[in-house]
This record gives structure tokens, C-alpha cells and sequence, in this order.
């Protein structure tokens, strides 16, 4: 038996064995984070996606995603360095934030800080770690920069 009919056998296939996603993690400061493999919602008002890569098996007409904002995703550098290692997270979030602190970033950070001062947004990312993803540093600086502007 193949390690992906194992999965499918005791539940636990590409989404399996993730955190569950409490309301207050996933919104702050009216920008909310929800995975690409989640259901949209009405309430989600402006859905843009910010990882480089699209998740897999998630269909263009099923993400009803305004947006694919990929230059605001890590660079392929930083996010293989990462591989979503919940032990690098801390480095990860310090060279990530500095990352969008260059000029090409800060600007989409700004856009996307204009959009959600006009009504929800909602940033979709693939990952399965609702907690260590570049979605969750992202609404950070972009909460941050609303804040300061």
C-alpha cells in the first residue's frame, strides 16, 4: 500500500492533521487568512492569494480569488530554506519581514493595507500550518503598516 492510499484509508490526505482554525487567529485588524482549500465565503469581501506557487488541486473557478498576488509571497529562496519547519519560524518571520520591507514589496504591501481599510480582505495560502505561514506574517505587516499610515 502506497503511503497516499494509507492516508486516504485513515482520513488524513493533503489536509489531514492540520490545526483547526479559531476565528481569532484568523482575523486581525479586518484582514483575515483562510486556506486556499477552504470554502469561500461571501464575508471574505476581497480574496487574494499570496503564495508564488498555486496549491495544488484547487481549481482557478473554485479559489473565486480577486487577485493571485505572487510577488508578495517569500522569495523561492527563503521559502525553500523554510520548508515549513515550524523550528525555523523565527528566522523565517525576520527574513521575511525584510523582504517586504524592499521597495517592489513594500508597494504591494501598501495596496494591499488600501484594500482592507475599504472593506475585508482575506489573504489565501495553501499551506496546511495555520500558525507558521508567510499568510500570518503578512497580515501582520500589513495591519501594521494601516496602523502607521
Amino acid at each position: 500500500m502506497t503511503a497516499s492510499h494509507a492516508q486516504k484509508r485513515n482520513g488524513k490526505g493533503r489536509d489531514g492533521g492540520r490545526q483547526p482554525s479559531a476565528p481569532e487567529q484568523n482575523t486581525a485588524g479586518g484582514v483575515r487568512l483562510k486556506r486556499a482549500y477552504e470554502p469561500a465565503d461571501e464575508s471574505d469581501g476581497y480574496r487574494v492569494l499570496v503564495d508564488r506557487l498555486w496549491p495544488r488541486g484547487v481549481s482557478k473557478a473554485k479559489a473565486h480569488l480577486d487577485l493571485w498576488m505572487k510577488d508578495i509571497a517569500p522569495s523561492n529562496e527563503l521559502r525553500r530554506w523554510f520548508g515549513h519547519d515550524p523550528a525555523r519560524w523565527d528566522e523565517f518571520e525576520r527574513r521575511y519581514r525584510a523582504e517586504l520591507a524592499e521597495p517592489d514589496q513594500s508597494q504591494l504591501v501598501t495596496v494591499l493595507a488600501d484594500r482592507a481599510a475599504h472593506g475585508p480582505l482575506t489573504l489565501v495560502y495553501g499551506a496546511r500550518d495555520t500558525l507558521h505561514n508567510e499568510a500570518v506574517v503578512l497580515r501582520e505587516v500589513v495591519t501594521t503598516t494601516r496602523r502607521t499610515e
